[in-house]
């Protein structure tokens, strides 16, 4: 496929012309109603904001942070400061003030926007560290005047920058336009600091070929389609979710904003019936909890009728996979053969499947809107009994993989083929090689490091040569990603190659599989598996202390606060009974696999201390911050 030679405005210029009358996002008033604006709306209202930003003094080449989360206000601003050359540097207001000061002064912005005066009071506080800094531009100026503003230091209002463009745009009309086809597909677009597992976050750099990479090619994974709806939940500055804003920009569909929060996001699925959800693996973990929950405490006909059509869904959704060849293939296998062993149950269990679909299922497919396609998820590995629920009960699912450091998608799920357990074939024109221990590159059918080449693949990291040096080498990315590719050019993410858990015995331990394993049981929220250098393996839980009280109740455990529960010896026992259930010889574990003292932890890990704000685990702060508990596990 041909390289793209544009930039983001450049190409959102075309768009806006071609889709002029289609709604390019849903926006929520003060009633919380969606509110449509149009291409030509978006691309007239970013010429007089840009000549407005101009004004201001933002210039080519200048980093400019967004210290926000997802409105109208944030896109603006991201196209009007990539429109003049300008690159933008995000963050979420999530932040702490620590964050913001490295990411602000590293990033050496002059110029930030952020999205109240909370954020600009967590700016000021620190602003002696961001010694560049000379101007904020708040989204939403109430409580603007109660700021202690320090000398050097000027605070405007977005409503500002608009007035100062609208002479400006009045006597230049064709200046933003101007500027903008200046601009040069190996630009830098942007600089997105990395939540990071260790250390310091980390600027990525990433051009705007790097984004359009993905444009030109999701196609054929994903059939999206002009005047269809994406339902937006996650976070803007992080790449996925900023990726496929560009995606269904540019492929015009119209993206909704909502919260990844069940009383917001599933209202607001009824109200706009969107085709698209962009996700995490945690929404999806928060559905199948709330209609376990909901059918637990159901009548008991009720329960029996969703288990029972459950139970055939499982098996006929199996069978179907394995007659349409969409069981993942890391060895081969007779396709034939199982066509023909799979053929008869097929038929014989499909009219009881298409029942189960018509009294049980169909009323939780209804309440995404009744138009659903396919939710994407990314971010974090999709938990296998999550991936199989959704599968059998006819909601499509889609798992993606990718970097920040690749803006991010790498692969997705084909929709017309959605090939389980994995993380669906690359996009086209990516490179890749899979490297075992010894520096080879390994075949088909066998793990080792994810190496990657493509025109998405970042500049490197910001002012971090050593850094970037290290995992990238004659365009060869290092995802440090530990991968098995399958016969049908799908592959699989087994977890990070620094996260190998070696026992003293030499056994190597990948963690990730045996807490997917375990995160299926009611009552683990959340665990991480530890042992480095020790004889077995160990753990730390968070339990799920909604279901631990149920199990109190139920047992008439008696206790006055719920951390009682945590040490309580019939729950860990119970506990324990959950995990020699699911990792064991039976379910595909080897004996060095199995845990074997475990603690459980009475609160839960937060994002930004336990946890990136991506939701994946800091297994070095968890280390830390539980070292004495984890000592005592080996005891």
């Amino acid at each position: 496929m041909k390289s793209s030679t544009d930039t983001l405005p450049q190409r959102l210029k075309l768009i806006s012309a071609k889709y002029a009358d289609l709604n390019v996002f849903l926006i929520k008033d003060e009633n919380n109603d969606f509110q449509p604006y149009k291409h030509k709306e978006f691309w007239e209202e970013l010429k007089v904001f840009g000549a407005g930003l101009n004004g201001l003094g933002v210039k080519r080449g200048d980093h400019i942070g967004i210290i926000s989360e997802n409105r109208k206000e944030w896109i603006m601003s991201d196209f009007a400061i990539m429109g003049l050359g300008a690159i933008d540097v995000p963050r979420g207001c999530d932040s702490t003030a620590d964050e913001v000061q490295y990411i602000l002064s590293h990033a050496d912005c002059p110029v930030t926007f952020a999205e109240n005066s909370t954020q600009a009071e967590k700016i000021i506080s620190k602003i002696d560290g961001i010694p560049l800094l000379k101007k904020i531009i708040l989204f939403d100026f109430d409580g603007a005047d109660k700021l202690k503003i320090p000398d050097g230091l000027e605070v405007i209002s977005y409503d500002d920058i608009v007035e100062l463009g609208l002479p400006a745009y009045e006597k230049a009309p064709d200046f933003f336009e101007n500027e903008v086809t200046k601009g040069d597909c190996e630009d830098l677009a942007t600089v997105i600091y990395t939540s990071g597992t260790t250390g310091n976050p980390k600027g990525v750099m990433l051009t705007h070929k790097a984004f359009l990479f993905q444009v030109d090619r999701i196609k054929p994974h994903l059939n999206l389609c002009a005047g269809e709806i994406m339902l937006s939940v996650l976070p803007i500055w992080h790449s996925f979710e900023r990726a496929c804003m560009y995606i269904s920009v540019f492929l015009g569909l119209a993206t909704a904003f909502s919260k990844p929060v069940g009383a917001v996001m599933m209202p607001d699925m009824e109200k706009i019936k969107p085709h698209w959800l962009t996700s995490v693996p945690r929404i999806w973990e928060g559905v199948h909890s709330a209609v376990m929950r909901n059918i637990k405490t159901g009548s008991k006909a009720k329960k029996s009728l969703f288990f029972f059509f459950l139970f055939i869904g499982e098996i006929q959704t199996y069978l179907y996979d394995m007659f349409m060849g969409m069981l993942p293939q890391f060895s081969k296998r007779n396709r034939v053969l199982e066509s023909i062993v799979s053929f008869i149950p097929l038929v014989l269990l499909t009219p009881l499947k298409k029942l189960g679909d018509i009294l049980v299922f169909s009323k939780l497919k209804d309440k995404l809107g009744g138009r659903f396609k396919a939710g994407i998820s990314g971010g974090g590995a999709l938990p296998s009994h999550i991936d199989k629920f959704f599968r059998t009960v006819g909601i499509s699912v889609l798992e993606g993989y990718g970097l920040t450091e690749t803006a991010p998608v790498l692969a997705v799920r084909v929709d017309t083929h959605p090939v389980p357990n994995t993380v669906g074939p690359l996009l086209e024109d990516i490179d890749y090689r899979v490297i075992g221990k010894d520096g080879a590159i390994m075949p088909i059918g066998h793990k080792g490091e994810l190496h990657v080449k493509s025109e998405q693949v970042m500049k490197g990291y910001y002012k971090e040569p050593e850094l970037t040096a290290a995992i990238l080498k004659n365009g060869w990315l290092n995802t440090g990603d530990l991968a098995v590719f399958t016969h049908g050019g799908e592959f699989k993410i087994l977890g990070r190659s620094k996260e190998t858990i070696v026992l003293r015995g030499g056994e190597n331990v990948e963690p990730v599989p045996i807490e997917e394993k375990l995160i299926q049981s009611d009552f683990i929220s959340q665990i991480m598996i530890v042992g480095q250098d020790q004889k077995f393996l160990g753990a730390l839980i968070v339990p799920d202390m909604e279901e631990i009280e149920n199990l109190a109740i139920e047992k008439n455990i008696s206790y006055v606060e719920k951390e009682e529960l945590v040490i309580n010896p019939f729950v860990e026992e119970h506990v324990n009974q959950e995990i020699q259930s699911l990792v064991n010889a039976k379910t595909g574990f080897k004996t060095f696999e199995r845990i074997y003292r475990f603690k459980l932890l009475s609160r839960e890990f937060e994002v930004g201390v336990e946890m990136t704000q991506s939701l994946k685990i800091r297994r070095n702060e968890v280390a830390k911050i539980y070292k004495n508990e984890i000592k005592e596990l080996f005891k």
